[in-house]
């Protein structure tokens, strides 16, 4: 009797424990279903959101770029039109140095191509040698340009499908009409860019004609028929489509069967209009994924949960013979283990010592390569003035040789400064900025190479702005690379006849300084900044000069980059912020850390 109210009482608890388990399990899925739908909805709104923000901004960037590409280009036929070496040209026909000088103002312009016409449409000058003496008496830039008093902007196709874009103006010398000047802008650099994206992009003029596009087919058509160009979507593909179109706001248009977002931006120049159709498939794969991973997640909380309730009672057994089986064969392998990583701890503390001490000797060797290689050029030029003064002195002009004692002073100061700097290269953010006017900058760093330029006889062009340039930053570490600058300058101009050395300072967004010689140019221009790189004879250099000024600037949030003149020689450009009107009152400022 006991018995069976024993197992009666037990057939009643398995039966509760049962209804239970079957509860929980259907609250589980219901829970995991909200969670899945909730999911979907938040994220998609968010995703498409940012998808759309992120269009939004990527259409503004592309309309100021092309704004800032025409902008740039429009004033150029304007100067070169007055251009007395142009005029003198088609006065005499005689062409000789008019492609020559065209080719040197196209790479300061950034033009795609100058041409000079006579007044037949004969093109007489280029940068483009292949279209010297080809006649253009039938375009649109020559004739619009022969009847209009200023600055016309004209749209041509091409023959390859393609598109031109000219600033043209007739060049007259009084009321006589001598030629045209055209400048061929280059608008196709943007649709290469922009064929690095997944969003499709145009541009249309004020007839609503696509003048640039992604997609060279709709080149030359309304936005209506290029579209009206995509392959036809089957009733299949678009019941599929619907399915799996995860957006939070229904498709602008369909591509190739694909709802895409369309976003238009309006470019103030003549009617333009600047469009893009960017896909949802990032906010679709972005969603799924997180669903993906919570409907893993449930799938695999209910199988370890019905796993559980089967196997519990049956493998409990089992299961703790096994586990004890394990552990003894776990303490085997964890003894094992432990007395491996011991010896493993031990070999890896010797290997430390013996990098940390390898460490110090070669920080130690490249702080004593810097030191000799910063001191250099001050120890050179002490060298030059102590020699000046001792000439000075035989020839009793005293306040002379005291002038020259005093600019070794300066340099000693300098070097003491220098000695500094290195100092506290291992603890940045101690510094103190400062306004710096980079032309005095620029003309105590020639007083310093002074010497050195003098022996070479280099000559040395500037062009700096009538008004100061400021920037904030430190005079001494902006005039150590301006020194390194002109020191290689004047080694790479060796085995020049007449070499020359051209300073350049410019104020866009940034403040650049460009320093330009004549000489051989850079070989390697990958490991032009790698430190001990040198291409100097032995003796003559360490290769920290171009590493150490390129850390200056970087320290001084600029950059510091090199290249190749396409007539010759080296440019180095120093690039540093330039000052804002809230600091040029402030006369310095802590460094950040």
């Amino acid at each position: 009797m006991a018995l069976n109210l024993s197992e009666q009482y037990s057939s009643e608890h398995s039966r509760f424990s049962g209804w239970k388990i079957r509860v929980a399990l259907a609250a589980l899925t219901v829970l995991a279903i909200i969670i899945i739908f909730m999911t979907n909805r938040l994220l998609t709104d968010r995703f498409t959101e940012t998808t759309k923000n992120r269009a939004e901004l990527r259409l503004a960037l592309y309309s100021g770029n092309l704004l800032s590409e025409l902008r740039r280009n429009a004033i150029v036929p304007q100067l070169l039109a007055r251009d007395p070496s142009l005029i003198g040209a088609l006065n005499s026909s005689d062409y000789q140095q008019s492609t020559q000088r065209l080719i040197s103002f196209v790479e300061e312009i950034g033009a795609a191509n100058l041409m000079l016409l006579d007044r037949d449409g004969r093109a007489v000058a280029a940068t483009n040698r292949n279209v010297l003496g080809s006649t253009h008496r039938s375009e649109p830039y020559f004739i619009n340009a022969i009847r209009a008093v200023g600055t016309l902007f004209t749209v041509a196709p091409r023959e390859t499908n393609n598109v031109i874009f000219t600033y043209s103006r007739r060049v007259t010398a009084g009321a006589e009409v001598l030629g045209v000047v055209v400048v061929e802008v280059d608008l196709q650099k943007f649709e290469r860019a922009w064929s690095g994206i997944s969003a499709a992009v145009l541009v249309t003029d004020s007839a609503s004609e696509i003048i640039l596009t992604t997609e060279p087919r709709w080149r030359g058509l309304t936005e209506d028929d290029a579209l009206a160009r995509q392959t036809p979507q089957n009733a299949i593909a678009r019941a599929l489509r619907a399915t799996t179109d995860w957006t939070a706001f229904p498709p602008d248009v369909y591509l190739q069967g694909e709802g895409v977002m369309r976003l238009e931006v309006r470019i103030p120049f003549r009617g333009w209009r600047i469009t893009s159709f960017t896909t949802y498939t990032s906010v679709r794969e972005r969603v799924n994924s997180v669903i993906a991973l919570e409907i893993m997640a449930f799938a695999i909380l209910l199988a370890l949960t019905f796993y559980a309730l089967n196997r519990r009672s049956a493998l409990r057994v089992a299961f703790f013979a096994r586990e004890s089986a394990e552990l003894r064969y776990l303490n085997t392998q964890l003894q094992r283990e432990i007395a491996q990583r011991e010896r493993v701890q031990e070999d890896l503390a010797v290997a430390e010592q013996t990098l940390k001490q390898s460490s110090k000797l070669a920080a130690l060797g490249e702080m004593s390569a810097a030191v000799s290689h910063e001191l250099n050029q001050p120890l050179a030029a002490m060298k030059t003035y102590l020699a000046g003064a001792r000439v000075l002195l035989r020839r009793n002009r005293s306040e002379e040789a005291i002038i020259s004692f005093k600019r070794i002073d300066d340099l000693i100061e300098r070097m003491g400064a220098i000695t500094r700097q290195l100092k506290s290269y291992a603890r940045k953010g101690q510094n103190t900025f400062s306004n710096v006017n980079m032309g005095n900058a620029i003309a105590s760093s020639l007083s310093m190479m002074e010497p050195q330029l003098r022996q070479r006889r280099v000559l040395i062009n500037k062009t700096l702005p009538s008004d100061p340039v400021l920037v904030l930053g430190d005079r001494l570490r902006i005039e150590q690379v301006l020194v390194n600058l002109l020191r290689n300058a004047i080694d790479a101009t060796k085995s020049v006849r007449k070499p020359q050395v051209d300073i350049l300072l410019t104020v866009n967004d940034m403040v650049t300084v460009t320093v330009k010689d004549n000489g051989l140019g850079i070989v390697d221009l990958e490991e032009l900044f790698e430190p001990f790189y040198t291409t100097k004879q032995l003796g003559d250099g360490v290769g920290l000069g171009l590493a150490i000024s390129s850390g200056i600037v970087k320290d001084l949030g600029g950059r510091l980059t090199a290249r190749n003149a396409k007539l010759g020689g080296a440019v180095f450009e120093m690039h540093l912020p330039k000052l804002s009107d809230d600091l040029k009152g402030i006369s310095t400022l802590k460094a950040a850390e």
